[in-house]
């Protein structure tokens, strides 16, 4: 799964290098080294008129049927096998796929016997390029009592790459920039064909990170301390 994760500007790189006109006021995108589910994030979509665009969405996903939006804090993740089918996720996969910019995330490691039960996290980011783009589904909801559209994303994740397969068993899937393209068609509504994009990559590079980012008040902590190198 992917919990949390870190997105870095400045704005001017993140527009240059998803090709997409950020659609909200400047002020708006900061630096955030800890974004956690249920937050306002920025993701890459095509628009009605057909221009690539950076929206603001809610990270965990609330379907269009939902009574309410509690249940965006359970969807953030969808899995890749059954993210086709699933009723959550199928109409988004379908129809209102995104990219989910990041400059890297965390995981977090299975204990060993000499870490006496803490869990290691990681953090995980890209090889050579500034962002990953991660492979996301995204709903609109509207709220019945204050008929406020809320638009919602989750991050599709499959099995890890072989590096990183002893750091955990999912990872966010991340899709080529030669597929951009591809992926964000909203024409494109064959799910058979749209599941070839399900795939790990191994274009990552990763380190072990302080324990601040798993503490007590984690969620309260946004600054690029958590994303330096463990020292031990």
């Amino acid at each position: 799964m992917c919990g949390r994760y870190v997105l870095e500007g400045p704005l001017s790189r993140l527009t240059a290098y998803f090709d997409a006109r950020y659609t909200e006021e400047e002020s708006h995108f900061k630096n955030s080294y800890n974004i956690a589910p249920t937050t306002i994030v920025p993701v890459v979509r095509i628009n009605r008129e057909g221009e690539r665009v950076i929206l603001n969405h809610v990270w965990g996903l609330i379907p269009h049927w939902a009574k309410d939006k509690t249940v965006s804090a359970k969807l953030n993740n969808a899995r890749g096998e059954t993210v086709h089918e699933k009723p959550s996720f199928r109409t988004g996969f379908k129809k209102y796929r995104c990219l989910i910019p990041a400059s890297g995330y965390y995981e977090w490691q299975a204990p060993s016997e000499s870490s006496g039960g803490r869990k290691q996290p990681f953090f995980i980011y890209p090889n050579e390029t500034p962002y990953f783009a991660m492979a996301g589904v995204c709903d609109h909801w509207i709220d019945k009592t204050s008929g406020v559209l809320v638009m919602s994303t989750a991050i599709i994740t499959t099995d890890p790459c072989e590096k990183l397969r002893h750091v955990h068993d999912r990872m966010p899937v991340m899709i080529p920039k030669d597929d951009w393209v591809d992926w964000l068609d909203p024409k494109n509504n064959d799910a058979n064909s749209i599941r070839k994009f399900i795939s790990s990559s191994d274009e990552v590079n990763f380190h072990a990170v302080g324990f601040e980012v798993s503490g007590v008040g984690r969620n309260r902590i946004d600054s690029d301390v958590l994303i330096k190198p463990r020292v031990n």
